[in-house]
């Protein structure tokens, strides 16, 4: 069954007793970050299921959810200048291997 972009939701669930989280996705990006950690540290980030509408359920330490504060505008600016300056330059990102 095929969702509306409105349907396909990320919910993270945690509680204060338990020190993981469930992070259910259909967002792709999410979905590959998830999989790229469960691979890099798989006791510590799990793939749980995936359903038949592409949704995904890993458990992930609580202490992997975070909340910033937005960056503005001058902020992301002052930071981009300084990274040229130093000769920064983001990384190269491996392109998936196709199946």
């Amino acid at each position: 069954m095929k969702l509306s972009k409105y349907e396909e939701e990320t919910v993270v669930l945690y509680n204060e007793a338990e020190a993981t989280a469930s992070v259910y996705t259909h967002d792709p990006k999410l979905k590959e970050k998830l999989k790229r950690l469960s691979e890099k540290y798989p006791e510590k980030i799990i793939f749980n299921t995936e359903n038949s509408s592409g949704g995904v359920t890993y458990t992930v330490p609580k202490k992997c959810v975070l909340i910033k504060e937005p960056y503005s505008e001058e902020l992301r600016k002052a930071a981009s200048e300084r990274a040229k300056t130093a000769g920064c330059r983001p990384p190269k990102r491996e392109k998936a291997a196709e199946n």
